[in-house]
């Protein structure tokens, strides 16, 4: 989970690769590097994030037309300045590296490269790359032949940039379970892992595929695929327009990316359901033009998906088992690909990934896959990502580009569209009837105006934070549907406050956890007025029995009175199907504000990375 950036162009790219990499700091910052050539091969390297690399640069005044860049988060070895990217190796014919991924078989390589007699100089799998690369340029003139060669010995995911003192007139770049794309500019050419990187240049992108090896120069640059022979062949890649602008990866009038996100939620999720905001009914082809044959053979549905994006889909088993009638199963993805399940033809695996190259949750797809399901949907925020071309059906969420390492507007827009879903086959299998896919419609285009509304607890939600910020832990407690939505209200807390928090569903409270409440133990309470209320009213009692603090999430309409001990904010209304969707912003504001009232980093919390490309 690193980020990657790299140019060679006709003026100083210094500029471009600290700005590029600022934008890439959701993905790793706990350490940061650059290398340029200029007369040699200049690296500057410290740990902290890029406003630490960037004092280093602005005071040895480092420039050059050709360079690599990397911020970290580290997997082997510690943040520390030996073990930050770019590595060097070689002295007659000296190259750099940075890589984003995990080698797998790096532990076999040093102990070969070390006998071979390279040094090792940092506890990282990266520096085997650049030995590896070293060893093979005493093999060949040509960096992209050592490079290939280089890449046929390496077992694992990666995306790697690399540079030679000797030919500073280019670079060369490849990728294999890692995203990286290249930006064609006018003034260059240019390498990132994420087009955010990119828009400061250019907005004509080629996104690299699977094997893909690519040579940049002051000339252009050309593309080989390594994936099935040690040299491969040159292969020609689409150039496409991004549809990302600056503003949209900018905070604006926001103190925090978080924030930013929170409040475009009534935008993306507009967004998301334009198609359907307009139309009059509901169809199948909203998922592919295959999704018709494809859902009429659909007898089960496997949802694999990771942290918020599997809450997302312990919500959808609700809405599919209830409303379709479609049996669901819900599978962390990183424990799914280890276990022996049982495949069935019939059922139609579902990825759910903000990034689309969710490490696990692209092996979970593909060890599904090799087991015997047959047909696959993604649903994802980001259309060249892995997951979109891995799969037979695909659904983009149009959130936007999430910027903040803790998911807001990427999980409601999934839910959105997970009950887009449900409805298509519910109506599919008559089990929708055309009232009731008329009432659905409307919900769906009032849903933007509800989060809105929902989005004006925020004053109430401040006033709460000073407490909670004051605590150690807390409790979430939901009943059905909301069960979910109660797990991801104590993800959000934990990430960002890094207040200990956990959920459970509120009738499991006597089974255990109930032990744990007093009077210093917030417990945060979603209580829509639901069938299930009256049953949910009973825990807050058991609660309160033992003088735990309890703060309510509820309706407008919902029969709970405020009194010593309950704190209650109601929301404006009750969302009947997506109350779920609704819910969830309040949460999301009262992780925001406790995190403020404790100082964190809200954006950038500590230990995590947003775009999971590691096992």
């Amino acid at each position: 989970m690193c980020g990657i950036v790299g140019a060679i162009a006709k003026n100083d790219v210094v500029p471009f690769l600290l700005e590029g990499l600022s934008r890439l700091e959701y993905r790793g910052y706990d350490s940061a590097g650059i290398v340029v050539a200029n007369e040699g091969l200049h690296r500057l390297r410290t740990t902290g994030r890029v406003s630490e690399l960037s004092k280093l640069v602005n005071t040895g005044g480092t420039t050059g037309f050709t360079g690599i860049a990397h911020t970290r988060w580290a997997t082997h070895g510690a943040p520390s300045e030996r073990n930050a990217h770019p590595h060097f190796s070689g002295d007659h014919r000296k190259i750099a590296v940075v890589h984003n991924g995990i080698i797998e078989n790096h532990e076999v390589l040093r102990q070969r490269l070390q006998q071979d007699g390279f040094r090792f100089l940092s506890d990282t799998d990266t520096e085997v790359i650049a030995h590896l690369v070293s060893f093979h340029l005493r093999e060949t003139d040509d960096l992209l032949d050592a490079v290939c060669s280089s890449l046929a010995e390496l077992k694992g995911a990666y995306a790697i940039a690399v540079m030679e003192e000797s030919r500073p007139d280019r670079i060369i770049v490849a990728r294999n379970g890692a995203p990286l794309l290249l930006g064609i500019g006018e003034d260059g050419f240019y390498a990132a892992s994420d087009a955010s990187a990119l828009v400061q240049v250019t907005q004509q992108v080629i996104y690299l595929e699977e094997g893909d090896v690519a040579e940049l120069s002051d000339q252009g640059y050309r593309i080989r695929n390594c994936l099935d022979s040690v040299k491969g062949c040159e292969v020609t890649r689409t150039v496409t327009t991004s549809t990302l602008t600056r503003d949209a990866v900018e905070l604006g009038p926001y103190s925090h990316f978080m924030q930013k996100e929170i409040f475009e939620q009534p935008v993306a999720l507009a967004n998301t359901l334009e198609m359907v905001l307009n139309a009059q009914s509901i169809s199948p082809q909203l998922f592919g033009s295959d999704a018709q044959t494809i859902f009429s053979q659909t007898k089960r549905l496997l949802i694999l998906a990771c942290g918020t994006s599997y809450h997302a889909g312990l919500v959808a088993k609700y809405w599919l088992e209830t409303i379709a009638k479609l049996p669901c199963d819900v599978e962390i993805a990183s424990e799914y690909r280890y276990r022996d399940p049982i495949a069935d033809p019939t059922t139609l695996v579902i990825g759910v990934s903000q990034s689309g190259e969710t490490a696990d949750t692209l092996a979970a797809l593909n060890y599904a896959k090799a087991l015997g399901h047959r047909y696959s949907l993604a649903i994802c925020n980001v259309p060249e990502s892995a997951l979109i071309r891995q799969t037979d059906l695909r659904f983009l969420t149009r959130a936007g580009p999430e910027i903040g390492v803790a998911s807001t507007k990427a999980f409601t827009t999934q839910l959105a569209v997970l009950l887009l879903l449900t409805a298509v086959l519910a109506k599919m299998r008559n089990k929708l009837s055309s009232q009731e896919e008329q009432k659905m419609i409307a919900a769906l285009r009032h849903l933007p105006v509800a989060i809105q509304r929902a989005l004006q607890s925020e004053p109430e939600i401040k006033q709460w934070s000073g407490d909670f910020s004051q605590k150690h832990h807390a409790l979430f407690l939901g009943r059905g549907v909301h069960y979910p939505i109660a797990l991801e209200g104590a993800l959000k807390l934990k990430e960002i406050s890094y207040i200990h928090a956990e959920a459970y569903a509120a009738g499991e409270l006597k089974h255990g956890p109930l032990a744990l409440v007093d009077s210093g133990m917030p417990i945060v309470a979603i209580a829509p007025n639901d069938e299930l209320l009256e049953k949910l009213k009973s825990n807050l009692q058991e609660v309160r029995a033992r003088g735990g603090q309890l703060y309510v999430f509820a309706d407008a309409d919902s029969q709970i009175e405020a009194s010593d001990g309950v704190h209650i904010i109601r929301l404006a209304e009750y969302g009947g199907v997506l109350s779920p969707i609704m819910h969830t912003i309040p949460l999301q504001l009262l992780a925001y504000h406790v995190a403020l009232q404790k100082g964190t980093d809200v954006d950038k919390p500590r230990n995590l990375a947003k775009s999971v490309t590691v096992e």
